[in-house]
């Protein structure tokens, strides 16, 4: 017999279903069953709190991605790529463990060399194999260097990214996007331009945008066709996970702003020919760091997911 957190997990799970079943066209990302959101849901529902539950399915029956942030990515690429194609779907999936990632803030950390990096990588594509996935290569690696990150020499850096971008486009069916920061963070978009260049965007099939942060789907669009013009006619995906509400106007406005909303759920049918899916990246309710009383960079924070499911205008579960 199930236990009653088991019970409760499944009728999140049967949410997502019924979701899924309301839209016109099946959309290609895969939902993962066991998420963070999907057990806090199963938790609240056990102990009576079915309100916030069904707040949190509005995360929980939407995909979101799995970040690979640590050694050893083959077994969690592997397992989360098999279970996307048994369903039809596409894993959506982050490669962050770029040597002096973060610069050595929040989100420290990384391969201690480059020629680890580069086996890192290997490993990872070889998980992948023949099935399909969107994979986003390297939040914040090009912009933090165009922004004047000290603690790296950029040539090595780009390369680096390069030898990502390549390796993964060699696996069939697989969708890779070079991380370009957010329209806040470096407005004017030409000045990334040479550093994607040099990273090898040409190779992949366009850039990430706006990922873990709060720009609006309009200022984003409006970026990403600026470096297209400049980027042989690029596309791009934009992170929407927590941009309903826009961006904050206070101070550190990048980490756990109040507030917030989710925005547009993941999907491939955008307005703009450029524009190839709004995709969850950053995983909402994760924090962004021990700012504002949040736990540690990556963790879960349910208050914070709380908060940006009942702020947000889509009022579906």
């Amino acid at each position: 017999m199930p236990t009653p957190v088991q019970r409760a997990l499944l009728a999140t799970l049967l949410a997502g279903l019924c979701a899924g079943a309301t839209r016109d066209v099946p959309e290609p990302f895969w939902t993962t069953p066991d998420s963070r959101a999907a057990r806090q849901a199963a938790s609240w529902r056990e102990d009576g709190r079915t309100a916030d539950a069904t707040l949190m399915d509005r995360i929980a029956t939407r995909p979101e991605a799995e970040w690979l942030n640590g050694a050893d990515p083959g077994p969690v690429v592997r397992a989360r790529t098999t279970a996307a194609a048994r369903a039809g779907r596409l894993a959506v999936l982050v490669a962050y463990y770029i040597p002096n990632r973060d610069c050595g803030q929040y989100s420290l950390g990384g391969a201690p060399t480059a020629a680890a990096y580069r086996t890192w990588i290997d490993e990872f594509a070889a998980a992948l194999g023949d099935r399909g996935a969107y994979v986003v290569v390297e939040p914040d690696a090009v912009a933090q260097v165009v922004a004047g990150c000290t603690r790296v020499v950029a040539t090595d850096r780009y390369a680096l990214l390069a030898y990502a971008v390549d390796r993964l486009k060699r696996q069939p069916r697989t969708h890779v996007y070079l991380d370009a920061g957010n329209s806040g963070w470096i407005p004017e978009a030409w000045r990334l331009v040479d550093a994607l260049k040099a990273s090898g965007v040409a190779r992949a099939d366009g850039v990430a945008l706006n990922v873990s942060n709060f720009q609006t789907n309009k200022a984003s669009s409006a970026y990403g066709d600026e470096l297209s013009k400049d980027l042989a006619g690029k596309h791009y995906v934009i992170d929407t996970s927590r941009n309903g509400n826009g961006p904050y106007a206070g101070t550190d406005a990048w980490c756990n702003p109040p507030g917030r909303a989710l925005g547009t759920p993941p999907t491939t049918r955008t307005d703009n020919p450029l524009l190839d899916a709004y995709l969850w990246i950053k995983r909402p309710g994760e924090s962004d760091g021990t700012c504002r009383g949040g736990p540690a960079a990556g963790e879960w924070w349910p208050s914070y997911a709380l908060e940006l499911a009942r702020n947000a205008a889509d009022a579906g579960p």
